[in-house]
């Protein structure tokens, strides 16, 4: 019976063939879709004996979070710490953005813009909008960022860490162009760094300019893919960051190369512990900084572990698409068409998304009813928040900012290794050397 390849498999032929047959490198959205370490590897330890419960119909627990409270006149108070990540016009057509806008702004959490500007359809419907600050500048002006009510300083994003963004030529609309001030239907490409510095010492001077625009009104972020991270968060804090956003591999992208998606950066799960190390050290974790994490958030557990791990918030990309009705069977034969699938497609650059989410078509765009979408993405950011309350409760916690390292397990040795949590059924975390010490500690975690 012929035997396949394990090193030359099916896709890794075909990538060749077609490589060879064109000359040029694949570019998709989407983000990482190799098996890495995630969160579906740790598991919570609920309430038993040693651990006393909450009763979820009679005991509260609470789910806000207020960010930017360092340094800024008006932090943002958000009713649940699940927030919709940046995502620009132009990757995704205007509805898509009014649609992010008004489901945010439904379970009162925040959305933000993404490269390319801030749309009067996305501001109108956000109650709580943040501003991204890229490398491009595309359609950034002053009066733009004294509307927002937060400025989040982009170096790096999760699905492309070290790289810039690509908007292909035909998605490149006349209003995308004209916010772009670039020629319409030209592909356009963001730097990977930012043109006026250098240096953490001039990202301290450029986040002080920003905050003289904004009269210090305004909580300033900074966001990282996920790489060096312990030296990034201290870095982002030393400059003056008053929220840090780390956003892991498995973060998406509207269009890079699918080379960089899968082999740059490191997993969400092994960010996160080192971010909160990098806070602890400073003494500003969980108060004085806030962090942010993204890549890969798919369900309230998911949410509750990257708590667990040490995140004060999480933010959504990817599946806020998909709660719009990205990807979705209603489609199964269009994608068929585009030679995808539905649940596969991640062509997002070439614009034809049939569900009229990425893409500038106006056809395809008037498909999307933006009350229906945000009305969707509601239901779906309620749904986390309560599946995340849920497993607080199980733990004994009162709010899901208490929730630990210590009502955490691991399956494997390699997320234990990077969670920094034992192997479940052990006191054993690869790499400390310290099974004794977290023997005789372990079980010291507070309660609600």
């Amino acid at each position: 019976m012929p035997r396949e390849s394990a090193t030359f498999g099916r896709d890794v032929i075909a990538e060749i063939q077609r490589a060879a047959e064109t000359g040029v490198y694949d570019i998709r959205g989407w983000g990482a879709k190799r098996a890495v370490p995630h969160f579906d590897d740790l598991l919570f330890l609920g309430a038993s004996m040693s651990r006393y419960p909450l009763e979820g119909y009679r005991e509260r627990c609470d789910t806000d979070v207020v960010l930017g409270d360092r340094n800024a006149r008006y932090p943002l108070h958000l009713q649940t710490p699940v927030t919709i990540a940046g995502m620009s016009f132009g990757a995704l057509s205007a509805q898509a953005k009014e649609a992010l806008g008004r489901g945010a702004s439904e379970v009162g959490t925040s959305t933000t813009t993404g490269d390319g500007g801030m749309t009067p359809e996305e501001r109108g419907e956000s109650k709580h909008l943040v501003y991204q600050y890229l490398p491009s500048r595309y359609g950034m002006n002053p009066a733009d960022l004294r509307k927002a009510d937060a400025i989040e300083v982009v170096l790096g994003q999760g699905a492309k860490p070290g790289g810039g963004g690509m908007l292909l030529g035909q998605k490149i609309s006349d209003r995308v162009a004209g916010m772009r001030t670039l020629p319409a239907g030209i592909d356009q490409r963001s730097a990977c760094r930012h043109p006026d510095w250098t240096g953490p010492d001039d990202l301290a001077i450029k986040i002080l300019e920003l905050r003289e625009i904004t009269d210090w009104e305004k909580p300033v972020y900074v966001k990282v893919g996920a790489t060096r991270t312990y030296y990034d968060v201290k870095l982002a804090v030393a400059a003056g960051a008053d929220v840090v956003v780390v956003d892991g591999m498995q973060g998406g992208t509207a269009a890079t190369q699918d080379v960089f998606i899968e082999h740059v950066g490191i997993p969400t799960l092994a960010a996160i512990p080192q971010a909160a190390r990098a806070l602890q050290e400073l003494g500003l974790h969980r108060h004085g900084v806030q962090l942010i994490v993204s890549g890969g958030i798919r369900s309230g557990a998911d949410v509750a572990k990257a708590m667990a791990l040490g995140a004060d918030a999480v933010a959504i990309g990817t599946a806020a698409l998909i709660a719009l009705g990205d990807n979705s069977p209603r489609y199964a034969a269009e994608y068929e068409a585009l030679g995808s699938a539905a649940g596969s497609y991640d062509d997002f650059q070439d614009g034809r998304d049939p569900a009229g989410i990425t893409t500038q078509d106006p056809e395809l765009a008037a498909r999307l009813d933006p009350v229906e979408g945000g009305r969707r993405l509601a239901n779906y950011l309620r749904v986390l928040t309560m599946e995340a309350q849920t497993i607080a409760r199980a733990c004994g916690k009162a709010h899901l900012r208490h929730l630990e390292p210590e009502d955490l397990v691991a399956l494997t040795v390699e997320a234990a290794a990077m969670a920094r949590v034992p192997l479940a059924g052990t006191d054993w975390i690869p790499g400390t050397g310290d099974a004794a010490q977290r023997s005789s500690t372990r079980g010291s975690g507070h309660h609600a």
